[in-house]
């Protein structure tokens, strides 16, 4: 059974909290990318996300003294690779996956390692179960040694936390990106004027006494027509309302 140095896993348990507490997933990415420095040794690391509505393309990455943008690279390495991306998260060398004699010659090799001085490279694809949701790769220049087991154990370690985190991180934009205007919702559902005007307000974080008050109605009428919304939403509070509503036009 592999161990980890006392002194490695203070900084993992850091590591680890930073992934769930650091609210900016850029600023999150950098720390991590920076902090495995002192547990693992690399020259240059990438951290690439994915978006499904862009095709599972790797964008947003966040960089570790790397000048140039790997993404085509990776793409092209896994074409010419015998590994299959089944949706579960791997790591892996660059070395397990294709023989040594194509990635000398293949052209990412020479566009991309050859111009950082690059060597070995190893990798962390990140997947929750169908999609692909993030890539971390750590390279090694030349006359250094590959990456092994332990190495690689190390980064297995992380693989869970950085996994949920950004699961959790993917769910949130689509709930996001998935939520209706006031507008929308009003005929979507075919909301009456009077409720129209009453889910703006209470969009606008307005309590039922001030919209009682600004309506010129009694909070028990102003109770009926929220229910009346509620259930042409199909909702029960107003917990599920601000989820299902843009706060904004």
């Amino acid at each position: 059974m592999r161990t980890v140095a006392a002194n490695n896993w203070s900084v993992l348990n850091n590591i680890i909290y930073k992934i769930y507490t650091t609210a900016d997933l850029t600023l999150m990415r950098q720390q991590f990318l920076e902090q495995m420095k002192m547990v693992l040794d690399f020259d240059g690391a990438e951290f690439y996300l994915t978006e499904v509505n862009e095709g599972h393309k790797f964008c947003r990455s966040v960089k570790y003294n790397c000048e140039i943008d790997g993404e085509g690279m990776f793409h092209e390495m896994m074409k010419k690779s015998t590994l299959s991306f089944l949706g579960k998260s791997i790591v892996f060398r660059e070395t397990d996956i294709i023989p040594t004699e194509i990635r000398l010659k293949s052209s990412y090799y020479k566009e991309y390692y050859v111009l950082n001085n690059w060597q070995y490279s190893m990798h962390l694809l990140l997947g929750d179960g169908k999609d692909c949701v993030g890539l971390v790769t750590l390279y090694r220049t030349i006359g250094k040694d590959n990456f092994d087991s332990d190495d690689m154990f190390i980064f297995e370690l992380m693989k869970d936390h950085l996994l949920f985190r950004l699961s959790e991180e993917r769910r949130n934009r689509q709930e996001i990106q998935e939520k209706l205007t006031v507008s929308e919702a009003v005929q979507k559902y075919h909301l009456t004027k009077r409720e129209n005007t009453i889910l703006s307000l209470l969009m606008k974080g307005k309590d039922n006494n001030e919209i009682s008050g600004e309506l010129v109605i009694s909070v028990n009428t102003l109770k009926k027509h929220i229910l009346n919304i509620y259930r042409k939403l199909d909702i029960n509070h107003r917990v599920q309302l601000f989820k299902m509503i843009k706060e904004k036009e």
